[in-house]
């Protein structure tokens, strides 16, 4: 299994220039054990509104997938800036250290 070294933080740069598409070797197997685990608690990104600009809120799933999600109180109007804050809100639960950027 993959173990995160919290002191690469290089890979969550890389993350933060470029969310999507193709990712070195070491991010991926690092969003791949963020991604992966158990279901209860993750964070889950909500589309807000059907029409664009879209919004998004931040929330994490139940214990069980028949119990709600709560709201955590954040909103986006850019789905990087929400993809974003929930790479920073995984990488503190998997390191417990924040990273150095707002």
């Amino acid at each position: 299994m993959y173990q995160l070294d919290p002191s690469r933080i290089d890979l969550a740069e890389e993350f933060r220039h470029n969310p999507y598409g193709r990712h070195s070797g070491e991010l991926q197997r690092l969003i791949n054990m963020f991604r992966s685990g158990p279901f209860a608690g993750k964070y889950v990104l909500i589309r807000e509104t059907r029409q664009w600009p879209a919004r998004w809120k931040l929330g994490r799933f139940g214990e069980t997938p028949q119990a709600p999600i709560t709201l955590i109180g954040l909103e986006f109007d850019n789905f990087e800036a929400a993809e974003w804050a929930v790479f920073k809100l995984r990488w503190k639960g998997h390191t417990g250290q924040d990273l150095p950027w707002e």
